[in-house]
């Protein structure tokens, strides 16, 4: 196990590990570690147990390098849904009566599990995922944090018990909030670790338990968030993992009527079918977040060299597959074109290639599917607009087996689909703008809301820009980041509009009493 603690903790406000010479070789230890470990054969978890499906699995390939077998897992179906789910609900009683203070100890223990191996699953991420060294590394620190943060906020208030008002002196009346019972966590590809650990602790610290679905293209990432969570110390059926196709067991944990509760992060169109589908029988509550078509306004009198910065690593940071990247621009007329060279002039110097280099600051999309839809979405510029940067793939040398697309920037009529449409590359559509008022237009005139973000020195923009944007994440003027890097307890990440479907947010006050359910107890006492 490669654990140094003495190195700085590493944030999506981290703008570089070029010269964290602790840091990479630590992380370069690791890597040698996980890669002696590729091509085993995973188990799903129920009740603790390894249980095989009956023969059927699926392989997890690296996008970096397709030839590449990172492990193969279970392709489980209704019947391994419905074993997992069974057991949730078996270990429901012991977790959930477990007093919420040993419950914390637990989960906190957990985050120190995560920070003890995080150089380990930040070398998995970027074999699995394609993310860079930074990007991982952020991911696992902020997985830690959630855990944390979360724990203390429940600590912070009593366990979620309020005093209330009497009636009479012999009344004592208190708001308690509790837990549901079992909860299902469907996890997305582009945050394995971070988005999974997060839901899971959002139901595990409520007291309910979990059947845990990673994303079929994430899934190792996902056993490795199991094991630390397993580790710290959860009753036996607290939490269960399970493995295949949103399609098969996905569908399957998501339409029992033995489950109380889903969190989902993933597209809008699976999210908001979830959404309906879940409750159809009975109300029960469905956490979804759901995506982005993320918007960066610059005005005429922005700092250009913080709007290019935080533009480009907002766009292209993990090849534009994060739910909060920037894919939209609304550039001022009167400094569009010295921004638009200089946007260009920084893209260009982007190093796309394998995401395991210390240098490289995008790896791989994440499928065969994103790779296509890039190509046809550049194909599509063409017809429609101008390529200013980017519009090819990689594939030749060392980089001839794996997914790489060059960070694109599209100029676009502000019309055109690509303003409107999600399309999970790194493809950033451009436009020119008059006026605030026909910026906060445009950016407003999506079904999506998200996070967005405007570079501008005047008091009075940022104040309208605050009032009027509807998102549910506002940056103003981050040059680490022009719409992407929230972090627990310090952002709180979640949309408006068809991004999210409760109002409340991660990473932030209001979420794990999402898991729970308020009880009035009024006792009379004589």
């Amino acid at each position: 196990m490669v654990t140094e603690r003495q190195d700085p903790k590493i944030t999506y406000t981290t703008m570089s590990v070029d010269q964290l010479d602790s840091f990479n070789a630590a992380y370069e230890r690791a890597l040698a570690l996980v890669s002696s470990q590729l091509g085993r054969e995973y188990p799903v978890y129920i009740s603790n147990e390894p249980v095989s499906a009956d023969g059927a699995t699926f392989d997890d390939r690296s996008p970096s390098d397709r030839r590449v077998l990172l492990g193969t897992f279970q392709e489980g179906g209704a019947n391994l849904a419905q074993l997992a789910v069974m057991a949730a609900r078996t270990a429901f009683p012991v977790w959930s009566r477990t007093p919420w203070q040993e419950r914390l100890t637990i989960m906190r223990r957990a985050a120190e599990i995560f920070r003890e191996r995080k150089y380990e699953m930040a070398a998995w991420l970027s074999l699995e995922a394609g993310k860079s060294r930074l990007e991982a590394m952020g991911e696992v620190e902020e997985a830690a944090d959630l855990i944390t943060f979360y724990s203390d906020h429940m600590e912070q208030n009593n366990g979620y018990v309020t005093r209330l008002g009497q009636l009479s002196p012999s009344e004592v009346n208190h708001s308690v909030l509790r837990p549901y019972g079992v909860w299902v966590v469907i996890s997305p590809f582009n945050f394995p670790i971070a988005l999974t650990t997060g839901m899971l602790a959002g139901a595990l610290i409520g007291g309910n338990t979990a059947v845990f679905k990673p994303s079929e293209q994430t899934p190792l990432t996902g056993v490795r968030v199991f094991e630390c969570l397993r580790d710290a110390g959860l009753p036996v059926g607290a939490l269960n993992f399970v493995t295949g196709r949103g399609d098969q067991i996905g569908e399957a944990l998501s339409s029992s009527p033995d489950v109380d509760g889903i969190a989902f992060t993933g597209s809008a169109r699976v999210g908001t079918h979830v959404y309906r589908e879940f409750s159809r029988e009975r109300p029960r509550p469905c956490i979804a977040e759901m995506g982005g078509k993320n918007p960066v306004i610059v005005m005429d009198d922005a700092v250009l060299d913080q709007a290019v910065e935080g533009t480009a690593r907002a766009a292209f940071g993990f090849s534009g597959q994060k739910c909060s990247a920037a894919s939209r621009v609304y550039v001022h007329r009167a400094v569009a074109d010295e921004f638009v060279r200089r946007l260009v002039e920084r893209t260009n110097q982007l190093t796309v290639g394998d995401p395991a280099k210390s240098d490289v600051f995008t790896g791989p999309v994440i499928s065969e599917i994103a790779y296509e839809r890039f190509k046809e979405s550049c194909r599509r510029v063409r017809m429609d607009g101008e390529i200013l940067a980017g519009g090819t793939v990689i594939d030749d040398g060392e980089l001839a087996h794996g997914l790489f697309c060059r960070p694109t920037i599209a100029r676009l009529p502000h019309d055109h689909p690509f303003f409107y449409e999600e399309l999970f590359v790194p493809l950033l559509a451009l436009t020119t703008i008059d006026s605030f008022d026909q910026a906060i237009a445009l950016a407003n005139d999506s079904q999506y809301g998200l996070t967005a973000g405007i570079f501008t020195e005047s008091r009075h923009t940022i104040d309208r820009f605050l009032d009027e944007i509807e998102v549910g994440v506002a940056y103003v003027n981050r040059k680490s980041g022009a719409t992407t890097g929230a972090w627990p307890g310090v952002q709180s990440f979640g949309g408006w509009k068809t991004s999210g479907s409760t109002g409340k947010s991660a990473l932030g006050p209001y979420y794990v009493p999402q898991f729970m359910r308020e009880q009035t107890q009024t006792v009379v006492l004589d």
